[in-house]
Formats: C-alpha cells, sequence, structure tokens
C-alpha cells in the first residue's frame, strides 16, 4: 500500500514537472524540469519493480539514469556553446 502511495506522488510530481517545462520561463528553467521528469520517472520504475517483485527494474533504472543524466549534460552544452563537438572557429588545439 505504502509503495502504491509513493508512485502516485511520484506521478503528480512528474505533472507539476511537466507543467514547469512547458510554461517554463527561460530554456534552462525548462531542461532543469525535464531532468527532473527523468528522475522521477527512474524513482517510479524503482517502484514499480518492487510493487510487481521483479527485480530487474532496477537495472533497467540505472541504464535510465545515466542516459538521463548524459542528455542532460549534452543539451546544456549545446546551449550554451551551439555546438556538442569542435567549436566551428579558430579555438584549434592544434594551433598550440
Amino acid at each position: 500500500m505504502m509503495f502504491a502511495v509513493a508512485a502516485v506522488a511520484l506521478l503528480v510530481a512528474m505533472l507539476l514537472a511537466s507543467v514547469r517545462a512547458v510554461l517554463g520561463p527561460t530554456i534552462y528553467d525548462r531542461i532543469l524540469a525535464v531532468n527532473v521528469f527523468g528522475t522521477k520517472a527512474l524513482l517510479l520504475i524503482d517502484v514499480l519493480g518492487v510493487l510487481t517483485d521483479r527485480p530487474e527494474f532496477l537495472d533497467i533504472a540505472i541504464v535510465y539514469a545515466l542516459i538521463n543524466f548524459i542528455a542532460t549534460i549534452a543539451i546544456m552544452k549545446f546551449f550554451r556553446f551551439s555546438h556538442l563537438g569542435q567549436p566551428h572557429g579558430g579555438d584549434n588545439l592544434g594551433d598550440l
């Protein structure tokens, strides 16, 4: 029963994060809201794994957490520098 209440609370938190992602005021608020949504989804996977007595859900949640973290860092880097790889200017390391 307690895990079912936790699942409902996580769904409410995910709804609130979705609202923040849509309303936003800045792009960084939206990115943070999507990251929070991903973290709550990770917790929901864990809770559902406990409710259904399937411990392999924990492995799926760990992979999901790594993907969520890497995607957040990549999106933040893209919005900060406008590229993910080598810069387009004369900022080459070969010039040293």
